[in-house]
């Protein structure tokens, strides 16, 4: 019974970190950090980025490769409870980014941004790749 749970529980939390690939990566601009990324299908209508670390950041920004998809809202969640609603409600064409989202200052770090959207269909039915970047 306890090799199984922790088989499942293995399984689990490898399938949830292969799902989002948190990693940090700067960028060539200063200060700009990759939080995570993933691949939008046309299965799921939201994806969940946990904020691995005490990392503030000041603001987000979203970039989008590869296919178009529209963005309609999101959600960030802070350390010691705090939530954010943004409106996005824009259509993203492959290699656009987001306008840069400033951030609640009297919160913590980040701990979750959640993101609703849809692929727009494409004659290639490609699938679109979100970035997820964040300015400390």
């Amino acid at each position: 019974m306890k090799k199984t749970f922790l088989f499942l529980f293995a399984v689990l939390t490898f399938s949830v970190l292969h799902a989002q690939k948190p990693e940090v990566v700067t960028n060539n601009k200063p200060g700009w950090h990759k939080i995570g990324d993933a691949t939008v299908d046309f299965k799921s209508d939201k994806d969940a980025f946990l904020i691995m670390g005490k990392d503030k950041f000041k603001a987000i920004q979203i970039k989008v490769t590869d296919a178009p998809v529209r963005m309609e809202d999101m959600q960030v969640y802070y350390d010691g409870g705090g939530k954010e609603d943004i409106q996005v409600r824009s259509d993203f064409k492959p290699g656009s980014e987001s306008k840069i989202i400033e951030l609640q200052k009297a919160t913590g770090g980040l701990n979750k941004v959640t993101f609703y959207y849809k692929t727009v269909q494409n004659m290639k039915a490609e699938k679109a790749h979100l970035e997820l970047w964040g300015l400390k």
